[in-house]
């Protein structure tokens, strides 16, 4: 067992968590696109060369915010939460996270869309 927290906090500024969970009795992130919003993220990231050097994105279960509008995330550490997130609102939510271009990925929130 190796100990990499120092490592891993030095080069990360943020960890994008987006619920995949899948359940049969209450809504669920699985079956409002959870799939489809890591892969906005991802691939938001990707065009603007930011994805895993200070953003890290996992998909996860459930994070208590599922609902059948949209996917629930959450940007660690900043302690940010979202519910209800599509995968045409990711340019948005990302752009007011880490700037238009990603290069604001250790700062917090530029403008956060507000709270509903």
């Amino acid at each position: 067992m190796k100990r990499r927290s120092d490592q891993h906090r030095d080069r990360l500024d943020a960890h994008v968590f987006v619920c995949t969970n899948d359940r049969e009795e209450h809504d669920c992130c699985a079956g409002a696109d959870g799939e489809a919003v890591a892969t906005a993220i991802k691939q938001w990231l990707r065009d603007r060369d930011a994805f895993w050097t200070a953003v890290s994105v996992s998909t996860t279960d459930c994070l208590g915010l599922c609902s059948a509008d949209g996917a629930a995330l959450t940007i660690q550490p900043r302690n940010e939460w979202y519910s209800d997130v599509r995968p045409e609102d990711v340019p948005e939510l990302l752009a007011a996270e880490f700037g238009p271009e990603a290069d604001q990925t250790g700062a917090g929130p530029t403008s956060a869309p507000a709270d509903d």
